[in-house]
């Protein structure tokens, strides 16, 4: 006997779904979040299909005013959800047939929840994008703040995590800048991908209805419309590709957060986390941990996680629509809610960080930060530059012994020493703190030029 809720399939079948299947193959736990998406593409498929005469302008109309009603018992919190209708989808038509009558059950006419499905998954995405995005460029507005604030506070830069030449803090910001702009470019980018309506599609093979799939998406605000119904229904690349712009993202967010974990550090002192963004330990009374920033860098694996996850389902799938790909949404909605927290964490880190100028200069000077300028001061008197490596690199050497940590102690006789071309010109270039002033070139680090990045920066920022 068949339950009191029939599948949309039940005349083809005499016995009820076992509940055990019923519980293992409900995806109502999370599609449910689609609800908004899927009223926005039935809205546009009944106005179709009344424009279209495959159902009357009143039956079109009931339809619409019934979702609309549906959509509002939704944001009241009244929808009753039942899981033994398997999903969002099924949920919403049942409502909509007892709210409305036979006419609801209408509306799935030139419809599978095949090319339903991912209708939604795309607006979802798409809506996502633009938050990602927004939320992006807030962070980015935050660097920019911090940046212009110290434009002349120096800083070690490292490589391998060793001192390597003194760079401006405003710098350092503006490389994340930098990757926070090829993040948005990349989602910008998919977002191409994902403004393809599919709606039409069907099952596989599309519909012998007269449809108006061109209609639909310019209501729904879709560039372009699929070319291969069998395509449409099975593909999931632009939710891949807009996992992978998010795994990159993450990587970005999980870099910035070690560096300002490395910073916070006693070790490092650089800089310091208000309370607000820190938590203590249960045992040792002095601690102050950056947990929030370590989540983030922690989380991170977990996006990576969504995007293999993804990619391993559709890795093997024939064509068109099979079950499996009901596994996209868990690792989909975990991957936006992962990524828009880390982000908000790491504004609010960024915004309210503390520098310690003076402790960040006493990293430039000590380190031999000064080496490489000194080596390229020798290049400019005529010196070949392997020859310039090795002579300083002798002079570090030396100074290193004698227990110095930088090579301002050298005198000019002491420096002639070690090679004829050292003149009384050199001794500005003994000097740590003013080696990040000669890197005056496009995209160096020397105030004047991050001066005009920041003001590029700033413009582009305004556009949006």
């Amino acid at each position: 006997m068949k339950g009191k809720n029939s599948k949309p399939w039940s005349g083809r079948f005499e016995q009820s779904t076992d509940p055990v299947v019923e519980s293992f193959t409900s995806s109502l736990g999370f599609d449910e979040r689609l609800f908004p998406y899927d009223i926005q593409g039935s809205i546009a498929h009944a106005r179709m299909l009344g424009s279209s005469g495959l159902i009357t302008n009143e039956e079109a109309e009931a339809i619409i005013n019934g979702l609309e009603e549906i959509r509002e018992e939704w944001e009241m919190g009244r929808f009753p959800l039942d899981e033994s209708l398997e999903d969002i989808h099924m949920n919403i038509e049942a409502r909509l047939i007892k709210k409305i009558g036979p006419a609801g059950g209408k509306l799935h006419t030139a419809r599978s929840r095949n090319d339903q499905v991912t209708l939604d998954l795309r607006l979802c995405i798409r809506y996502e994008i633009y938050e990602i995005i927004r939320k992006l460029r807030s962070a980015q507005g935050k660097l920019l703040a911090s940046a212009r604030n110290h434009i002349h506070t120096l800083m070690p830069g490292y490589t391998h995590l060793q001192r390597a030449q003194p760079v401006t803090f405003a710098h350092h910001l503006m490389a994340y800048f930098e990757m926070f702009s090829r993040d948005i470019q990349r989602l910008e980018d998919c977002l191409r991908r994902v403004q393809v309506m599919p709606l039409g599609s069907g099952a596989l093979s599309g519909t012998c209805l007269p449809v108006d799939r061109e209609a639909v998406a310019e209501e729904l605000g879709f560039d372009s419309i699929s070319s291969n119904s069998l395509d449409a229904v099975s593909d999931r690349d632009y939710a891949l590709e807009f996992l992978a712009g998010l795994s990159i993202l993450m990587m970005h967010l999980s870099r910035l957060a070690e560096e300002i974990i490395l910073w916070t550090t006693a070790e490092f002192g650089f800089c310091e986390l208000p309370d607000s963004l820190c938590t203590g330990s249960s045992l040792m009374p002095q601690k102050k941990n950056p947990d929030p920033l370590e989540l983030v860098r922690g989380k991170t694996g977990r996006v990576y996680g969504c995007l293999i996850g993804l990619l391993v389902t559709m890795k093997a799938l024939p064509l068109s629509y099979n079950r499996d790909m009901q596994e996209d949404k868990g690792p989909l909605f975990d991957a936006i809610d992962t990524v828009k927290g880390s982000l908000s964490v790491i504004t609010l880190c960024i915004e309210n960080l503390k520098v310690k100028e003076d402790r960040m200069l006493q990293g430039v000077m000590h380190g031999f930060l000064e080496a490489t300028d000194l080596a390229e001061y020798l290049v400019q008197k005529g010196v070949p530059f392997r020859d310039a490596h090795n002579i300083i690199g002798r002079l570090v050497l030396d100074a290193t012994k004698r227990g110095w940590t930088n090579l301002s102690s050298f005198s000019l006789d002491e420096l002639k020493g070690f090679c004829s071309h050292f003149g009384n010109d050199v001794m500005p270039y003994l000097r740590p703190e003013k080696a990040a002033y000669r890197k005056n070139i496009q995209g160096g680090t020397s105030p004047s030029r991050i001066e005009e990045a920041i003001k590029k920066a700033e413009k582009d920022l305004r556009k949006y």
